[in-house]
């Protein structure tokens, strides 16, 4: 009879296929993994991320994570409008993890007892029983170890999984990036070095909010209560919100991004479930790997990208001038009306060489 893990594989891979496959590592294998070094990271929330080396400067390790998910209240505009939101660590979208071609992802995904429903993770960037969904599906109260080997280098999201639930679970905050960096750190198509001073990790949402009989948003004691409610308006596929980290002016004002000018900038963008068109409004992308994967060589001096539902891209700037920059969804209904649009905030001196102002705004002369 098939353990619960075997069972899992099995309904991942259909059970031929199961049935050939050794469901523990083999000794030497088990050995050598066991004999890796081990970093354990304190995730931090978006837009920043963990400190990390962009040139890996020793072997592969055991990279170590922790993911509690918090199903809770979150807030996605200034008019109050609320939201049951599942999250990991508490954060719309879930926190970056960085690591280097050939390491070891080891996640301890954590469902407290407090949390109603039951969840898992798919990681696009991992190989085998749906991403990881199929090994780590629990309940409030569980939890669940996985490890697998970081083999291809690039961006990739991560998302909840549940069968059943999977798009619930995923326009409600769910998602996140893997960032899978090439040993010996990024390149362009010549193969010369690339290098980033910061990293702007933006994740973006489309929210799906229903209305009373007066057109007004909802709001719900629970999150069960709300998912009948929530489900009849995903399913007209117009969303009522489109945001970037979690709520319209989540990255502007006081919370705008900040660089210097001559500062190098990668900027992330995921989207776990509709296509987008990041745009930096005063900037390009300098250097952009539009599908995310570090294998391909990256595209040069776009004006704006494009983002495939499901996937997460990268693009490298150097501001050089300074002042205020929007970044946005070039769907510009969706930055400008629904809400994705972020700001960037760049110290410096101007450059009148690149830019200046000939006549000031004034009457026409006669």
């Amino acid at each position: 009879m098939l353990t619960r893990r075997e069972a899992l594989w099995a309904g991942a891979m259909g059970a031929a296929a199961a049935a050939s496959l050794p469901f523990a590592p083999t000794p030497v294998q088990a050995a050598e993994i066991a004999g890796l070094a081990r970093e354990k990271i304190t995730l931090i929330a978006p837009p920043f991320v963990h400190g990390h080396k962009q040139v890996a400067t020793d072997g592969p390790k055991v990279v170590e994570f922790t993911l509690t998910i918090e199903e809770k209240p979150f807030v996605i505009d200034p008019d109050g409008t609320r939201i049951w939101a599942m999250t990991y660590n508490g954060s719309m979208p879930g926190p970056m993890m960085v690591v280097h071609q050939g390491d070891y992802v080891e996640i301890t995904l954590i469902n407290p007892a407090s949390n109603e429903l039951p969840h898992n993770i798919d990681f696009h960037g991992a190989t085998g029983a749906l991403g990881g969904g199929a090994l780590t599906e629990i309940n409030p109260g569980e939890q669940a170890v996985l490890r697998f080997k970081a083999t291809r280098p690039g961006t990739f999201v991560y998302h909840c999984a549940p069968p059943g639930m999977i798009p619930w679970h995923v326009v409600s905050g769910m998602s996140g990036v893997l960032m899978v960096l090439p040993r010996d750190g990024l390149k362009d198509g010549d193969g010369n070095p690339l290098k980033y001073d910061r990293i702007f990790y933006v994740g973006e949402h489309d929210l799906y909010v229903p209305r009373d009989g007066d057109g007004k948003y909802k709001a719900y004691d629970s999150i069960g209560e709300s998912y009948e409610d929530t489900l009849k308006v995903m399913r007209g596929l117009i969303p009522t919100h489109v945001v970037f980290n979690g709520a319209v002016a989540s990255l502007t004002g006081d919370k705008a991004l900040k660089a210097k000018v001559g500062e190098t900038v990668l900027m992330v963008h995921a989207q776990a479930n509709r296509d987008t068109r990041p745009h930096l409004i005063g900037g390009h992308g300098d250097f952009v790997w539009e599908m995310g994967k570090f294998n391909n060589p990256p595209a040069r001096d776009l004006e704006t990208w494009f983002i495939r539902g499901g996937s997460a891209g990268a693009a490298l700037y150097t501001f050089l001038q300074p002042g205020l920059y929007a970044y946005v969804n070039h769907n510009l209904i969706e930055a400008a009306e629904l809400g994705a649009t972020a700001h960037v905030m760049v110290d410096g001196e101007w450059n009148d060489d690149l830019m200046t102002q000939v006549v000031a705004p004034g009457p026409i002369p006669a």
